[in-house]
């Protein structure tokens, strides 16, 4: 068998390997083309052959590699469409099929009391100051006490224990000092103001079942001419029933508070009240205080007594939450434990 006869028989083999399914390529290239494969050994015998052997053998051995080379591609292109293919049908969607619903979670509790409070005064006409500059949780002493009518040797100072940051920054005790700063800026010539402050809140105080040193307030302010005490009753009367229900009514008690005069305990009805109820039947539970903007907190926000008179009020969420939906540990709102929270979708029921 001559060389060139040789060469053409490699072609031959090379072809009925590649012919196979499950060949394996990279091995057919190195046995035929490979530095020590069948291709090269035929050519470096070539020494002993006349010049025109040699042109002949050199001609047919390049040819047959070029051959065997394309050969190889054609195969690995056939192999790796045959791979996608079998891939593709592995993977194949049925995209009619509905997808997996992923899981929504709902605002939390004290959000969704705290929703419904700023929905229903906004309904009225009232401001949210919420924003971080007018609504800072880290407070001046001047604004936090002493424009309440807190001077700084005021005993009720220590029912308000709280952080303090250095002698004159403090980690605020209520939202009463976002009314002072809106006071302050607020052009009385266009009308009267009427805002509510919510926000986080904080005291030094021991963590118990009814007692956080963190916990959310929603003041409320109104200041105009002749605002009177039956506003402030009528407006209190609206939220109660906008929380509780339409049949729950409230009581005002006399009270003190620094910055009101005259201040007042609000309490609401812990049973429905009908035109038979009979007043020894209503069960009463405090929710919060208010009264008439002392005269003292109107002049330091540079609001003249003498033609304004103000009324605010301060709620507590955590509080409303607690007994609208009878929950017993103010701090299971806060441990974020799923199991609690999952209980109330997002209406709170």
């Amino acid at each position: 068998m001559t060389l060139v006869e040789e060469l053409q028989g490699f072609l031959k083999e090379a072809t009925t390997e590649l012919a196979k399914p499950d060949v394996d390529v990279e091995a057919v290239r190195v046995t035929f083309l490979g530095k020590k494969g069948k291709i090269t050994g035929v050519l470096k015998s070539m020494k002993d052959l006349s010049i025109d052997e040699k042109k002949e053998v050199g001609q047919v051995g390049n040819q047959v590699r070029t051959a065997i080379q394309e050969k190889i591609e054609e195969k690995k292109a056939a192999q790796a469409a045959a791979a996608l293919e079998e891939k593709l049908a592995a993977e194949t969607l049925d995209v009619t099929l509905p997808g997996a619903k992923p899981k929504i979670g709902t605002p939390h509790v004290l959000q969704q009391i705290m929703d419904e409070i700023e929905a229903h005064f906004l309904g009225l006409g009232y401001q949210i100051i919420d924003d971080p500059v007018d609504s800072p949780e880290v407070e001046t002493d001047e604004y936090n006490f002493e424009r309440e009518n807190l001077p700084k040797d005021h005993p009720a100072r220590d029912m308000q224990d709280t952080f303090y940051i250095t002698p004159e920054i403090l980690l605020r005790t209520q939202t009463s000092p976002v009314q002072s700063r809106v006071m302050e800026k607020h052009d009385f010539s266009k009308g009267p103001l009427k805002m509510i402050a919510p926000g986080k809140v904080y005291r030094r105080d021991t963590d118990d079942a009814t007692h956080s040193h963190q916990f959310h307030q929603v003041e409320g302010l109104v200041v105009g001419k002749n605002i009177t005490m039956a506003d402030l009753k009528g407006t209190l009367l609206s939220i109660m029933q906008e929380l509780f229900g339409e049949k729950h009514q409230i009581r005002l008690r006399p009270s003190y508070f620094p910055f009101t005069e005259p201040s007042v305990e609000v309490d609401v009805s812990w049973n429905e009240v009908t035109a038979d109820t009979k007043p020894e039947d209503i069960k009463w539970i405090e929710v919060l205080g208010a009264g008439m903007t002392h005269p003292n907190v109107l002049k330091m926000d540079g609001i003249d007594p003498e033609e304004y008179t103000a009324f605010a009020f301060g709620l507590g969420p955590d509080r409303f939450a607690m007994l609208k939906y009878g929950v017993e540990d103010i701090r299971q709102f806060y441990l974020n434990d799923t199991r609690f929270l999952e209980q109330f979708n997002e209406r709170g029921n």
